[in-house]
């Protein structure tokens, strides 16, 4: 009796022990995951406004490997980062469809971080498992960005594949994934694209010669 008296206490107190700290490493955890990126050396600067993990816009499902980046743009002429940022954010309480990305990019150049770079987004279709994906807010229907959103999307796509270590030609467009226009511009004109890709390797390699 005295044995099993004493086995039981044992396992109250591992219970118990359980039950107090354990959250508190969990939520430690999710906090050093959640605020980790905004320390990335070298990032172009990101406002970190991470998504509630939910089913609809942030799965907080593992990416096991980053394989490529996949531009996007937002196809909502005028509308701003942090609109876009937002429409993610309350698709949790909508559930109407299943869409976000990992980086919004407004058209003063902010960049808003939506999903932490080892999560997946709600992006890019087949390639939501081992893509990181930003999408561009643009001023009108042509969907060309302004020149603020351009030189952020090439600093911001630029480092990523630095640190990444993913290559230029992996570097591709949501048209690349699925035939759909977008980004509308960059569709349309393939030498805008091409452009933009060789000003991303230019900078990738200035970074390791630096």
């Amino acid at each position: 009796m005295l044995i099993l008296a004493g086995i039981a206490i044992i396992v109250v107190a591992v219970a118990g022990y359980r039950l107090l700290f354990a959250p508190f490493r969990a939520k430690d955890s999710q906090e050093a995951m959640e605020t980790a990126e905004e320390d990335w050396e070298g990032a172009p600067p990101l406002d970190v406004q991470l998504l509630t993990v939910n089913e609809y816009s942030r799965p907080g499902i593992a990416m096991e490997k980053i394989n490529g980046i996949v531009i996007h743009y937002t196809a909502n002429p005028g509308s701003s980062a942090q609109a876009n940022r937002n429409y993610f954010e309350g698709l949790k309480d909508e559930h109407t469809t299943k869409a976000s990305s990992h980086f919004v990019i407004g058209m003063e150049g902010e960049i808003i971080q939506c999903i932490p770079s080892g999560e997946i987004a709600y992006a890019s279709n087949d390639r939501n498992n081992d893509t990181l994906s930003i999408e561009c807010c643009h001023p009108d229907e042509s969907g060309k960005f302004t020149d603020a959103t351009y030189r952020s999307l090439v600093d911001l796509t630029a480092w990523l594949c630095g640190r990444f270590e993913i290559p230029a030609d992996q570097v591709i467009r949501h048209y690349d994934v699925t035939g759909k226009v977008c980004p509308k511009y960059f569709v349309e004109h393939e030498e805008a694209w091409q452009q933009f890709k060789e000003e991303v390797a230019a900078v990738v390699r200035e970074g390791k010669e630096g």
